[in-house]
Protein backbone atom coordinates (compact mmCIF):
# COMPACT_ATOMS: atom_id res chain seq x y z
CA UNK A 1 0.00 0.00 0.00
CA UNK A 2 1.24 3.53 -0.77
CA UNK A 3 2.82 5.29 2.23
CA UNK A 4 0.42 8.26 2.01
CA UNK A 5 -2.65 6.01 2.09
CA UNK A 6 -1.19 3.90 4.90
CA UNK A 7 -0.43 7.04 6.88
CA UNK A 8 -3.91 8.50 6.32
CA UNK A 9 -5.63 5.27 7.39
CA UNK A 10 -3.49 4.91 10.50
CA UNK A 11 -3.91 8.60 11.40
CA UNK A 12 -7.66 8.27 11.02
CA UNK A 13 -7.75 5.30 13.37
CA UNK A 14 -5.45 7.06 15.84
CA UNK A 15 -7.65 10.13 15.74
CA UNK A 16 -10.73 8.12 16.65
CA UNK A 17 -8.91 6.96 19.79
CA UNK A 18 -7.68 10.47 20.56
CA UNK A 19 -11.11 12.03 20.11
CA UNK A 20 -12.52 9.54 22.61
CA UNK A 21 -9.57 10.16 24.95
CA UNK A 22 -10.07 13.92 24.84
CA UNK A 23 -13.85 14.18 24.90
CA UNK A 24 -15.68 10.94 25.86
CA UNK A 25 -15.07 11.57 29.57
CA UNK A 26 -17.30 14.67 29.29
CA UNK A 27 -20.23 12.31 28.83
CA UNK A 28 -19.17 9.03 30.40
CA UNK A 29 -17.21 10.19 33.45
CA UNK A 30 -18.68 13.62 34.13
CA UNK A 31 -19.62 12.67 37.70
CA UNK A 32 -16.20 11.18 38.50
CA UNK A 33 -13.19 13.15 39.80
CA UNK A 34 -10.98 14.61 37.08
CA UNK A 35 -8.11 12.29 37.98
CA UNK A 36 -10.23 9.26 37.05
CA UNK A 37 -11.11 10.91 33.73
CA UNK A 38 -7.44 11.72 33.13
CA UNK A 39 -6.30 8.16 33.83
CA UNK A 40 -9.01 6.72 31.59
CA UNK A 41 -8.06 9.19 28.85
CA UNK A 42 -4.38 8.28 29.13
CA UNK A 43 -5.29 4.62 28.76
CA UNK A 44 -7.20 5.35 25.57
CA UNK A 45 -4.48 7.69 24.30
CA UNK A 46 -1.92 4.88 24.48
CA UNK A 47 -3.65 3.22 21.54
CA UNK A 48 -3.67 6.55 19.70
CA UNK A 49 0.09 6.84 20.04
CA UNK A 50 0.65 3.23 18.97
CA UNK A 51 -0.95 4.20 15.64
CA UNK A 52 0.06 7.85 15.34
CA UNK A 53 3.82 7.43 15.74
CA UNK A 54 4.25 4.79 13.02
CA UNK A 55 1.73 6.64 10.79
CA UNK A 56 3.85 9.79 10.93
CA UNK A 57 7.06 7.84 10.37
CA UNK A 58 5.56 6.12 7.32
CA UNK A 59 4.09 9.36 5.99
CA UNK A 60 7.36 11.24 6.52
CA UNK A 61 9.03 9.01 3.93
CA UNK A 62 7.08 10.86 1.21
CA UNK A 63 5.53 13.94 2.88
CA UNK A 64 6.85 16.94 4.76
CA UNK A 65 6.04 17.52 8.42
CA UNK A 66 3.78 20.41 7.42
CA UNK A 67 1.86 18.21 5.01
CA UNK A 68 1.46 15.52 7.67
CA UNK A 69 0.15 18.13 10.12
CA UNK A 70 -2.43 19.48 7.66
CA UNK A 71 -3.59 15.93 6.89
CA UNK A 72 -3.94 15.36 10.65
CA UNK A 73 -6.01 18.53 11.07
CA UNK A 74 -8.37 17.53 8.25
CA UNK A 75 -8.74 14.07 9.77
CA UNK A 76 -9.36 15.63 13.19
CA UNK A 77 -12.29 17.70 11.93
CA UNK A 78 -13.60 14.78 9.89
CA UNK A 79 -13.62 12.54 12.97
CA UNK A 80 -14.71 15.21 15.45
CA UNK A 81 -17.80 16.35 13.57
CA UNK A 82 -19.70 13.03 13.64
CA UNK A 83 -18.38 12.32 17.16
CA UNK A 84 -19.69 15.57 18.56
CA UNK A 85 -23.04 15.32 16.80
CA UNK A 86 -23.76 11.61 17.26
CA UNK A 87 -21.96 10.76 20.51
CA UNK A 88 -22.05 14.00 22.50
CA UNK A 89 -25.36 15.10 20.94
CA UNK A 90 -24.00 18.57 20.13
CA UNK A 91 -25.94 20.56 17.53
CA UNK A 92 -24.58 20.61 13.98
CA UNK A 93 -23.42 24.15 13.26
CA UNK A 94 -22.58 25.99 10.09
CA UNK A 95 -19.26 26.87 11.73
CA UNK A 96 -18.06 23.33 10.99
CA UNK A 97 -18.52 24.04 7.28
CA UNK A 98 -16.53 27.26 7.50
CA UNK A 99 -13.77 25.52 9.46
CA UNK A 100 -13.72 22.76 6.85
CA UNK A 101 -13.42 25.29 4.03
CA UNK A 102 -10.48 26.92 5.82
CA UNK A 103 -8.84 23.49 6.01
CA UNK A 104 -9.43 22.98 2.28
CA UNK A 105 -7.47 26.19 1.75
CA UNK A 106 -4.72 24.97 4.08
CA UNK A 107 -4.51 21.68 2.18
CA UNK A 108 -4.23 23.56 -1.11
CA UNK A 109 -1.37 25.73 0.13
CA UNK A 110 0.52 22.79 1.69
CA UNK A 111 0.21 20.61 -1.41
CA UNK A 112 0.18 23.13 -4.28
CA UNK A 113 3.79 22.43 -5.24
CA UNK A 114 2.87 18.75 -5.72
CA UNK A 115 -0.34 19.58 -7.63
CA UNK A 116 1.03 21.89 -10.26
Amino acid sequence: MHPVLTSILMLTCSNVFMTFAWYAHLKELSSKPWIIAALASWGIALFEYLLQVPANRIGFTVLSVGQLKIIQEVITLTVFLPFSVMYLKEPLKLDYLWAGLCLVGAVYFMFRSKIG
